[in-house]
C-alpha cells in the first residue's frame, strides 16, 4: 500500500493574496455613518425637510399666537442648524477620505442626533395636534392657514424620518464600541 498521507507527506497552503481575503467589513465601514455618502444624504434631506417646515410655518401671519406652532418653529430651526453643521463635516470628511468614528465624536453625533430628532418628533406631534383642533375640531380652517400648518407638520415628521436613522447608526456604533 503505497498511498500518500498528509500527515506523512505534509502540504503547505499556498500563500493567500489579496483575492482570496477581501477585505472584511467593519461596522465602522457602514454605510450611513458619519462620513458616508448616505450619512450626508440623509443630513440634506434632514437639513431640507427642517428649513422647509420653519420656511412654511414662518411664513404664515398668525403661527406666533399658538405655543405648539412657536414650539416648531424653534426645534426644526435647531435642527437645520444642526443637520447643515454636521453636513458640512460629513463633506469635509468624505473629501479628505478621513474616517469620523472617534469614540468622542460618535458620542458627540449620537446625543445631537438624539436630542435634535425627540424636538423635532414632540414639535411635530405637538403641532399635528392643534391642527386637527383647528381643523377637525373647531372647524376654524377659514380664518386661519390650515393649508400651511399641515404642512409644516408634514415637513417636520419627514425631517424626523431622515434624522431617526442617523441617530440610530451613531448609537449602534457607540453601543457596538
Amino acid at each position: 500500500m503505497n498511498v500518500s498521507h498528509a500527515s506523512v507527506h505534509p502540504v503547505e497552503d499556498p500563500p493567500a493574496t489579496e483575492v482570496d481575503n477581501p477585505p472584511r467589513v467593519r461596522m465602522d465601514d457602514m454605510e450611513g455613518m458619519p462620513g458616508t455618502l448616505l450619512g450626508l444624504a440623509l443630513r440634506f434631506f434632514q437639513f431640507l425637510f427642517a428649513a422647509a417646515a420653519l420656511c412654511v410655518m414662518a411664513t404664515t401671519s398668525d403661527f406666533p399666537s399658538v405655543t405648539a406652532f412657536c414650539y416648531l418653529v424653534a426645534a426644526t430651526g435647531l435642527q437645520s442648524l444642526w443637520s447643515l453643521a454636521l453636513a458640512m463635516v460629513d463633506v469635509y470628511a468624505i473629501m479628505v477620505k478621513r474616517s469620523l468614528q472617534n469614540r468622542r465624536l460618535v458620542s458627540l453625533f449620537a446625543i445631537g442626533d438624539g436630542v435634535t430628532s425627540t424636538l423635532t418628533f414632540a414639535a411635530a406631534c405637538a403641532s399635528a395636534g392643534i391642527t386637527v383642533l383647528i381643523d377637525n375640531d373647531l372647524n376654524s380652517c377659514a380664518q386661519n392657514h390650515c393649508v400651511q400648518f399641515e404642512t409644516s407638520t408634514a415637513l417636520a415628521f419627514i425631517s424626523w424620518f431622515a434624522a431617526l436613522p442617523s441617530f440610530l447608526f451613531n448609537f449602534w456604533s457607540l453601543a457596538s464600541r
